[in-house]
């Protein structure tokens, strides 16, 4: 990595002596709080060291890094889902096929880096209503500055960081720092995979992004791509009988959904056709996915169980997700466990 540092130094300032050394001062897991309760995002950081004529210090938010199960969870069941609905993963990991992706709720930005530094043709739009999110994850959480726009210019961070550091992955993110309903209300994009984890500051899920009948999902209908577009919702159990995770095999939990979840999933499935849900393995969290019925049952023969043809379609996949994008988890496990689709 110094040497990489070293050679990008030398590109992006030619006229740079060898006086200019980069030393890796190590990594770090850091952790974003707004409360006591709410552990925000989870990221691993590293921290470098430019010596010489125009010392530096930088942070960098490890890309291939997802640090949480339930992350893992929603970025394994999303593109699980999208080659199952006849979209091309390979093309876009390789640049001949461009991807737009909509991520809502930001924290520490890392499903947005992730899916950038793995899509060479994709556009990364991300929707955050917070500054103060916004700026935590630019000073603390090695999140890229560029893509932040309308933040204070006194940041911490060295102005030529971005370019130094991402290689042009940061060049593939755009941060929206608006409200939600508000940008889906007025955006022209027609998006492949949306990622929805936006949770305020109460650890509640606002009602306005799943009311069946509010502008949200009516408007997010018409800006998903209307054969492959796919939905992943991060949700919170809210059963009594959630089990102590603890105690758990971690790939073998299966979570009940009480009414609040159950009217959420209920909502997706009414907009988008079809929906299921897998189960975080270690924690009580829930992954929900929506997309079109239509392209998911293609090829469904007749008499057989919908959940065991929607499942056995996504595990057909899995290991081809994993290939294409040099996956650093198996995603078969986060798909299968606790699986049930949304009747």
């Amino acid at each position: 990595m110094e040497r990489w540092l070293q050679e990008r130094n030398s590109v992006i300032y030619p006229e740079s002596t060898s006086a200019d050394q980069f030393k890796i001062l190590g990594y770090q897991w850091r952790v974003m709080r707004f409360n006591d309760h709410t552990r925000q995002s989870t990221a691993k950081v590293m921290a470098c060291y430019r010596s010489g004529g125009d010392r530096a210090l930088y942070s960098m938010q490890q890309p291939n890094c997802l640090a949480v199960p339930y992350v893992k969870s929603m970025v394994s069941a999303g593109l699980t889902t999208l080659p199952c609905c006849s979209y091309d993963l390979p093309q876009a990991v390789s640049e001949q096929n461009t991807m737009k992706i909509l991520c809502i709720g930001h924290g520490g930005g890392s499903i947005p880096l992730f899916l950038a530094s793995k899509f060479k043709g994709a556009a990364v739009h991300i929707v955050e209503i917070d500054p103060v999110v916004v700026s935590a994850s630019v000073e603390s959480m090695g999140f890229p500055a560029s893509p932040a726009k309308g933040l204070s210019s006194h940041s911490m961070q060295p102005a030529d960081g971005d370019k130094l550091l991402w290689g042009g992955i940061h060049d593939r993110i755009f941060l929206h720092i608006t409200d939600a309903e508000d940008y889906i209300a007025n955006d022209s994009n027609v998006y492949d995979l949306v990622f929805i984890d936006a949770y305020d500051g109460n650890d509640i899920f606002p009602r306005r992004l799943w009311d069946v009948d509010g502008a949200f999902l009516k408007n997010l209908e018409e800006k998903v791509h209307p054969v492959h577009g796919t939905v992943v919702v991060n949700l919170h159990s809210d059963s009594e009988l959630c089990p102590d995770v603890e105690d758990e095999a971690p790939f073998e939990s299966t979570l009940p959904m009480g009414k609040y979840v159950s009217q959420v999933c209920s909502a997706y499935k009414q907009h988008f056709g079809l929906a299921f849900t897998a189960a975080a393995p270690w924690l009580c969290n829930i992954t929900l996915v929506a997309c079109r019925d239509k392209a998911i049952l293609r090829g469904a023969p007749v008499g057989r169980s919908g959940r065991d043809f929607v499942l056995s379609k996504l595990l057909s996949r899995s290991s081809m997700v994993e290939q294409a994008l040099d996956l650093p988890f198996p995603c078969l496990q986060y798909v299968k466990n606790g699986f049930t689709l949304v009747e």
